[in-house]
């Protein structure tokens, strides 16, 4: 049977679950699933739950949370959340004595899953939005064993950890979707610390996961590979004592470089996130899809040095 529907709607009984990075391309997309109907529920990192709640106060992300139908988007809870912990045992002493988690509890993956089971009941759409590196700055041979993993459990395994809690809380057809980065297969110099591993162990975790999540619980499972936005994130690499941020230079690369020679704006990849959330989508699975203006076809610099024409 053919559809004529041109965009995606979800109708108000479909529940999303997003985790949230400060990042337009997060903010962007959860403002299309609220456009299409869904109830948007957030899981925010502690240390800066407070931030974000002042954020979305100012008014901070409203150019990115506008709806069709003219109002904003709203989130309609926030949870407390840090996805390098699966359970409350996983938590060290620091982190909870750590005054900026005080008074905050119930942030681990399998507590935040609970409560969102107890508060809402089934969910249909889970966004996997965050990565952390702290050694992101580092080439990867100068990155500690510690660094390393650090940004592989915040980055790739914590997508297989709200799998493993939310996929049981979820409807069948639903489906989960994360972000990933063009540094998962090709070199990207100054994006260190290991988080080019942790997004190529995203991408495989994506189709491994695709299989077993839709055999055992009927949801599909992609990620995308955005292009460079400059993003809060984003900005936050690099940069220090040059002219320009590494995100700087990746936009005015891909720019040079890509078939589509136009910027990259955050509504192109949260169009592309509605569109695999929703039941358009319902046969698509395990695909990393790149939105990028093309940039991850190209095999060789246009505005290389070598490639220039002797006069």
């Amino acid at each position: 049977m053919a559809s004529t529907s041109t965009r995606p709607t979800f109708g108000r009984n479909k529940n999303a679950a997003t985790t949230t990075s400060l990042d337009a391309y997060n903010v962007d997309l959860k403002g299309k699933l609220a456009d299409a109907g869904a109830t948007i529920i957030v899981g925010t990192w502690p240390p800066v739950l407070k931030i974000f709640q002042i954020g979305l106060r100012k008014g901070d992300f409203d150019a990115d949370s506008s709806l069709t139908s003219g109002g904003k988007m709203e989130i309609d809870k926030i949870y407390p959340l840090d996805a390098v912990f699966d359970k409350p045992e996983d938590v060290p002493e620091e982190v909870k004595n750590n005054k900026r988690y005080a008074g905050l509890e119930g942030y681990t993956i399998s507590e935040v899953a609970k409560q969102i089971e107890a508060d809402y009941g089934k969910i249909d759409i889970l966004v996997h939005s965050l990565a952390n590196g702290p050694e992101v700055t580092k080439p990867l041979l100068e990155t500690s064993r510690a660094g390393y993993l650090a940004a592989s459990s915040a980055s790739a395994y914590s997508y297989v950890s709200l799998l493993q809690h939310f996929a049981p809380i979820m409807n069948e057809g639903g489906s989960a979707l994360s972000l990933t980065y063009i540094a998962s297969e090709k070199v990207i110099p100054g994006y260190g610390g290991g988080m080019s591993s942790a997004k190529a162990q995203l991408e495989s975790d994506t189709r491994t996961l695709a299989f077993e999540a839709g055999r055992k619980h009927g949801i599909r499972v992609n990620t995308i590979s955005a292009g460079p936005l400059k993003s809060r994130a984003a900005s936050a690499i690099g940069g220090k004592g040059q002219k320009k941020t590494f995100i700087e230079y990746a936009i005015d690369y891909s720019r040079a470089n890509a078939p589509m020679a136009q910027d990259l704006y955050s509504e192109d990849v949260g169009n592309t996130g509605l569109f695999l959330c929703s039941n358009m989508a319902r046969a698509i699975t395990g695909v990393t899809m790149y939105v990028d203006n093309g940039l991850n076809c190209m095999g060789m610099a246009l505005d290389a040095k070598s490639m220039e024409q002797a006069e």
